[in-house]
């Protein structure tokens, strides 16, 4: 019966291309196949695109649905290809029988050769029971229709194989095949493949594990950095399902392109059949055979037409539906990037207030200082612990705005101050004496002071060390031209130590030996020499603290008694206090004489 049927075929394919050189009865070409094959294919690998943007429940919802819809494109799109390789490959087994009269002349030649080869074979058997007198000659003979058979026998087989479209056909078979197994779902196997045992709800089970393993949504944070990294991710995702959109409108553009075609072959075909059905009427019944033959020609290549228009159709409903599932997840979308482009703004806004709300208190407290602190020492002091306490504010609030969860940015905070701390020891315990040292009784700019075995003249006070001006204490006093830096933590070290002078007050002490003449009464004469110092420092004393009175000690020294006076000078007058100190002492003694 096949063979019938495809004797007919061949019969009657010249009718159906019309006698027309390029004219066909499939629908596309085998590059048209495989480039529609190939955009479909890229267009369902957007899955992966989708699942990665998937996140919110609704998500999962629209991936599920896309993916067995597009499961369903994928396979529609394979069995239209699958139907037109048929097509052309019935186009190639037609074209091969317009060739039929060389491949019979062929064939009735190798029958003669081996009806003649089967001869000779005989007659050399029948001269074998008698004297071998013709036997070579035989031989050559068979020899030689030998040779003959088989030079009609390779060029009957390059007949058969040099055909190009079916070449073509098998190879195009061969490729949608292959191409059917690089995609991840059981809708594209053929229909053999189908039924061997796979279950048609595989494809489906797939798709619900793919989407089952998504994770679930991640919980809403309200940091600004998150709220920002959320706006993009949501901008980033509606680019990509209007891209994704894109390509399925091409797609649908494609499958929309090649169904008139289809359409306008089965109109064709419905004509033809009409037409026959009208001779059929009036034919005899030798002529009914051959119309029987046409007939079951044109149902077949109806059927294999309707294959690839029908779904086609279909292709056409479900790629609407996918559009229009992506619409839904557009929309989606949209809403969720306007809620967040809002809680963004709101955030901003928020942060932008508390911010210049700390800058007016800053700017009130810096007027305050200004208009209350006369004193320059302590309106600097003011100023100071201002400026760190407003941009301590500043980074703190900026901090708590941009981070998501407030114990993250507590263990943060205490790892790094514990760092810190570990790291920047000397310096810290430095900027903390810098506020020990500025206090009410610390030091200042031109105050002089003792650190250890060094004497100098504050001329700076940094947030982290000070700097002074050597004074030589083994001569005159005077600077040495050198200044000497030291970390402010001095402040907390017992070991060196520091001394500062009475604010206003610049005193040290000095010393006068004078031996005494001989006299009766030593004890007058001291009484007489303490009050004549105690004039002198009492008429050049400037500071309002009070300080120590004159000393004076006798002793005998090598038979003569000798007398020390210890007084205090101011250093910026002190040779002059010392002239009159010793021209007092000079008077009082020249008296006793």
């Amino acid at each position: 019966m096949r063979a019938r049927f495809l004797f007919g075929w061949l019969a009657l394919f010249p009718l159906y291309c019309g006698g027309a050189e390029g004219s066909h009865v499939s629908v596309l070409t085998a590059e048209q196949v495989i480039q529609i094959l190939d955009q479909t294919v890229d267009w369902y690998r957007t899955l992966g695109v989708q699942q990665q943007n998937a996140r919110e429940p609704s998500d999962l919802l629209i991936l599920f649905a896309n993916r067995q819809t597009a499961d369903q494109v994928v396979g529609l799109a394979f069995d239209i290809a699958r139907a037109n390789a048929e097509l052309l490959s019935s186009e190639a087994n037609a074209e091969q029988g317009t060739d039929a009269a060389s491949a019979q002349t062929l064939t009735q030649q190798q029958n003669q050769l081996a009806a003649q080869r089967q001869s000779i074979q005989d007659e050399m058997t029948a001269d074998r029971q008698r004297p071998a007198a013709k036997l070579p000659e035989l031989q050559g003979e068979l020899a030689m229709v030998n040779a003959r058979k088989n030079l009609l026998d390779t060029m009957a087989d390059f007949v058969n194989e040099s055909n190009p479209k079916g070449a073509g056909a098998n190879a195009l078979k061969a490729h949608i095949d292959a191409i059917a197994a690089t995609v991840p779902t059981s809708s594209v196997n053929p229909p053999a493949a189908a039924s061997s045992g796979a279950s048609p709800a595989a494809g489906t089970s797939n798709s619900t594990s793919a989407v089952a393993g998504i994770g679930t949504p991640e919980p809403a944070r309200y940091g600004i950095w998150d709220l920002g990294s959320d706006v993009l991710k949501l901008r980033a995702k509606i680019a990509t399902i209007n891209l994704i959109d894109r390509n399925t409108a091409a797609l649908a553009a494609t499958f929309q392109k090649i169904s008139a075609p289809p359409l306008q072959q089965l109109k064709a075909y419905s004509a033809r059949s009409d037409a026959l059905a009208s001779q059929a009427d009036s034919v005899g019944s030798a002529a009914l055979k051959g119309l029987r033959g046409e007939f079951d020609t044109l149902a077949w290549l109806f059927k294999q037409t309707s294959a690839i228009l029908i779904p086609l159709t279909k292709e056409q409903v479900l790629l609407q539906q996918y559009r229009h599932n992506l619409g839904n997840w557009r929309d989606a979308t949209q809403r969720q990037y306007r809620d967040a482009l809002r809680a963004l703004g709101i955030r901003l806004g928020f942060l932008l207030g508390l911010l210049a709300a700390v800058f007016v208190l800053a700017e009130v407290w810096r007027r305050a200082v200004l208009t209350l602190a006369h004193e320059p020492r302590r309106r600097y002091q003011l100023l100071l612990v201002r400026k760190i306490a407003l941009w301590a504010a500043v980074i703190a609030i900026i901090g708590l705005s941009f981070v998501t969860e407030i114990s993250t940015f507590a263990t943060f905070a205490g790892l790094l101050t514990a760092g810190l701390a570990v790291a920047m020891q000397s310096v810290l315990v430095s900027v903390v004496g810098y506020f020990f040292l500025i206090g009410k009784y610390g030091i200042r700019v031109g105050d002089r002071i003792q650190i250890g075995t060094v004497v100098g003249e504050v001329i700076d006070i940094g947030l982290v060390r000070m700097h002074l001006k050597e004074l030589n204490t083994q001569g005159p006093l005077g600077p040495t031209g050198r200044v000497v830096a030291f970390a402010n933590l001095v402040v907390f070290q017992a070991s060196g130590g520091l001394f500062k002078q009475i604010p206003g007050e610049n005193l040290s002490w000095r010393e006068t030996t004078i031996t005494l003449p001989a006299i009766k009464d030593y004890a007058a004469l001291k009484a007489k020499l303490l009050a004549a110092v105690d004039e002198i420092h009492r008429s050049t004393a400037t500071s309002s603290i009070e300080t120590a009175a004159p000393q004076l000690h006798m002793h005998i020294a090598d038979g003569h008694m000798v007398a020390l006076i210890r007084y205090q000078v101011h250093t910026d007058n002190a040779a002059d206090i010392e002239e009159r100190v010793s021209e007092a002492v000079l008077r009082v003694i020249a008296e006793q004489h």
